[in-house]
């Protein structure tokens, strides 16, 4: 695959999905973007059909160390990238995205532990970009929330992130309320650290913290096996 991605955007405004899936998941106890939600599906892969439906150009960073997670996130229809840095921080996974996909007019970024955030709010962030502004925030209830879409002008600033502290800098400094977009949409506040967390908003938690939840193989994940050869860890 070349270094480069994008060399022509495949939809017509540019604007390109990044879902940032490479972190450790230290405190959910197992890797939790593979956990399955209460329909079945699993939590980093929710996200990701949430970032395709909006955006159906999407690329996801994850970690070396989830060969099963790249499988199923190409399965779902998105360009995986494997970042060997992944795990200085969130700034690593998504510089490396950005500078994988140099020709965009923009990305959203979204975090593949959120995936309660509706694709209508995605779209609504991505057509605030297509609209010229630099900066688009989501806000619920007067909160800002995820995902951010920052324009092709932050592509230096984007690509030059290390360590852990991704672009909450950026958007500290540069977010005002010309640059917010209201939704309807809680979800954009919903991360998912622990299992009590998904216990609080998915009966799947609920059931596994309990003991009665008993993942098995999802139709995703066995489509993922099949794709990737059946290699499935």
């Amino acid at each position: 695959m070349s270094d480069i991605l994008l060399n022509q955007p495949a939809n017509r405004q540019g604007i390109v999905g990044v879902l940032l899936a490479a972190g450790s998941s230290s405190r959910f106890g197992t890797p939790k973007l593979l956990h399955p939600l209460d329909d079945g599906t699993r939590l980093g892969v929710k996200s990701a059909l949430n970032l395709i439906e909006a955006l159906p150009w999407a690329v996801a960073v994850v970690s070396p160390q989830r060969p099963l997670l790249k499988s199923l996130l190409e399965a779902a229809g998105l360009q995986v990238l494997t970042c060997a840095s992944a795990e200085l921080g969130m700034g690593e996974s998504l510089a490396y995205a950005v500078r994988h996909t140099p020709h965009a007019a923009g990305w959203v970024v979204a975090l593949a532990d959120m995936p309660f955030i509706q694709p209508n709010t995605i779209k609504q962030v991505m057509r605030r970009l297509a609209g010229g502004s630099a900066l688009a925030v989501p806000t619920y209830e007067g909160r800002r929330g995820h995902p951010v879409g920052f324009a092709s002008y932050y592509y230096n600033q984007l690509a030059e992130l290390s360590g852990d502290e991704g672009a909450r800098a950026i958007i500290e400094r540069d977010a005002t309320p010309a640059q917010f977009v209201p939704v309807r949409d809680a979800g954009i506040h919903i991360d998912i650290d622990t299992l009590d967390d998904l216990a609080r908003h998915d009966a799947s938690g609920a059931l596994m913290r309990n003991g009665l939840w008993k993942p098995e193989r999802t139709l995703t994940e066995r489509n993922a096996r099949q794709h990737s050869g059946g290699y499935v860890r």
